[in-house]
């Protein structure tokens, strides 16, 4: 059956899509401020000029994004964008940043949200680890079980939030209206090293985190409803056009308020604290903040799956990221991006401030990929105002890659180390991943079959009798010698290459009904499969079982269990093909189908599973 795609209207893509980056004001500025604090509270007044060029880089990204989501209706990523335009290892550049950017996403999310509670309950400072961890722990469970990003789950807090920034911002302005716009001076900050270009880059670079998700629309894009991209640029648009308001918009405030940054309590509350002394209005804004971070990290259990399908796909990630679990969900994606983010939480000790350096590196080298690849888009498609557009999308490309520059080396020390050591690590990786598999499929590639038809070697299995055994039947393990067992072999095949014709031929020359099951994840792999089965010559009889989640072992496993059930009379026999590899670690590369399907169909007697293992000399 097919997978009904679910449209989305604006009002309600808009919160979906947005809770990454609005949520990013609540640590953003907080990040900027925390470099510049360490000048004196001289170097504080400092924070409206960056304030005011981080804006003119956000609107000039954004409009860059915006010219990504028409040039792309069907979505696409900065790995996808990069790929297409400026080569292969460019595109693995760009998708290391983004999983880079995903990690730390809910790492930073869950660091932030953990300050956010403590500042409102300074009693649970101490607990700020584990409290993260089991959070972390709770988005994987939810995850796991399919917790989606329903639009209506995700509308409330985010416009919640979006209520609450506002109400702050115009009741704080308000209030400095009310003495004439004269700042507050801060309190005294102690001087740990003087103003200078490398400190005013830092902040610089710390504040660009602030723009931490602005992609999403354009990987989204197919979800919006007719016409896709014009209402995927709209959302866009008020995306960027909230981001602006409200980090221009606390910037100032923290400007008139004289607010610095403290360790034991986040801007924000303090913000809010001082314009709500009183009421309930203090902890509806630290509960709207920390729900929509909670939000923001749920966002990267639906990006960071997504992108592993895309490069496990194009054979650069372990092909075991292309199935789906039970719950309709990328399992081992979800899995991977929680132990991640629950290792850098720990080891940076859940501190959000110790994380913002590794935040800006992964996120602008995909923005700088990304951009640069729509700059190379327009040279080749020179439509309508190309020109223009790809001034638009070079500016883009060159100011992500100052930031990219900035924050590689002026937080080099601080801890960006990690993450100029991880993407170099990620990009090798992927190539061995792919050279393995070039190998394995030159391993395993057909040759030509000859052109003389050849008769099929065994009969079909015999069509279903009339007496079925009923589904509450006891069954029996009663066969003790060979004359008392009656086999049906099935061969499943997920690829036509030399393995599956291995298995395929042990299968032929047995002497009892054999035929190959095929599981399609789509109709038009379903009617391209049969004509790639005769031109093998149609030895065996094909069933062809169409799974549109891309899942393999459950339809499998149930089409098997309804056949054990029409024929508990007859012991089944599972034939399938097992690559043998030479090192330990390219197991890793393939699925372990064998053994999940024997844990599918223990339960059934009279079900055997045996393999035909091929050997690599590589």
């Amino acid at each position: 059956m097919r997978r009904r795609r679910r449209s989305r209207r604006p009002l309600v893509a808009l919160p979906v899509l947005s809770s990454d980056l609005l949520s990013s004001v609540a640590y953003g500025p907080e990040a900027m401020l925390t470099i510049l604090a360490l000048a004196g509270s001289s170097a504080l007044g400092l924070s409206l000029p960056i304030a005011a060029a981080l804006v003119v880089l956000m609107i000039v990204v954004g409009l860059s994004y915006r010219q990504t989501i028409p040039a792309y209706p069907h979505g696409a990523g900065s790995y996808i964008v990069a790929s297409d335009n400026l080569g292969r290892r460019p595109g693995l550049a760009a998708a290391a940043g983004l999983m880079m950017d995903y990690v730390l996403t809910v790492s930073v999310s869950v660091s932030t949200g953990m300050q956010t509670v403590t500042s409102a309950l300074p009693v649970l400072a101490p607990l700020t680890v584990p409290l993260g961890l089991l959070v972390i722990a709770g988005l994987l469970a939810g995850n796991l079980r399919g917790v989606r990003s329903a639009g209506n789950l995700f509308a409330a807090p985010t416009y919640l939030f979006l209520g609450a920034m506002i109400l702050l911002l115009a009741v704080g302005l308000a209030q400095a209206a009310g003495r004439g716009f004269t700042p507050v001076p801060p309190a005294p900050v102690p001087v740990v090293e003087g103003v200078g270009l490398l400190l005013v880059l830092r902040a610089f670079s710390s504040g660009a985190t602030s723009m931490t998700g602005i992609e999403a629309v354009s990987n989204a894009v197919p979800a919006f409803r007719p016409t896709e991209w014009r209402n995927g640029r709209a959302t866009l648009t008020w995306m960027l056009s909230l981001l602006v308001v409200m980090f221009a918009g606390l910037m100032v405030l923290i400007h008139l308020d004289g607010v610095v940054p403290r360790p034991e309590e986040t801007v924000l509350s303090q913000l809010a604290r001082r314009t709500f002394p009183t009421g309930p209005w203090y902890v509806i804004i630290q509960a709207a903040t920390a729900l929509i971070l909670l939000f923001a990290a749920n966002t990267a259990y639906n990006d960071f799956p997504r992108l592993l399908f895309f490069m496990a796909r194009d054979g650069y990630a372990p092909r075991r990221f292309l199935h789906m679990g039970d719950r309709l969900g990328f399992s081992n994606g979800i899995i991977a991006l929680s132990l991640a983010a629950a290792i850098i939480f720990f080891a940076f000790g859940g501190q959000t401030q110790s994380l913002i350096p590794l935040f800006a590196v992964g996120v602008f080298l995909a923005f700088t990929l990304s951009q640069a690849g729509m700059v190379v888009h327009w040279l080749r498609q020179r439509g309508r105002h190309w020109r223009l557009r790809q001034a638009v999308n070079a500016s883009g490309a060159l100011l992500s890659a100052v930031v990219l520059l900035t924050a590689a080396v002026t937080k080099f020390a601080a801890g960006a180390w990690v993450v100029v050591i991880a993407i170099p690590a990620i990009i090798l990786l992927a190539l061995r991943i792919r050279r393995h598999y070039d190998t394995v499929e030159r391993a395993l590639r057909l040759h030509p079959p000859p052109t003389a038809p050849r008769k099929r070697l065994v009969p079909p299995p015999p069509a279903q009798p009339a007496n079925c055994a009923t589904g509450g039947a006891e069954i029996q393990e009663t066969e003790e010698s060979p004359q008392e067992v009656r086999h049906l072999v099935v061969v499943p095949v997920a690829r036509f290459n030399l393995a599956a014709l291995r298995a395929l031929a042990y299968a032929a020359s047995l002497e009892p009904p054999a035929f190959a099951v095929h599981i399609s994840p789509d109709d038009e792999e379903a009617d391209r499969f049969p004509e790639q089965w005769g031109t093998w010559g149609d030895h065996l009889r094909l069933e062809i079982i169409v799974s549109p989640y891309r899942a393999i072992i459950p339809p499998l496993a149930h089409y098997l269990d309804a056949l054990h059930t029409l024929r508990p009379d007859i012991v089944l026999t599972v034939v399938l093909p097992e690559i043998v590899v030479r090192h330990r670690w390219h197991e890793l590369l393939h699925s372990r189908t064998r053994q999940r399907l024997r844990r599918a169909l223990r339960h059934l007697p009279g079900i055997v599973i045996t393999s035909v293992p091929i050997h690599l000399s590589e």
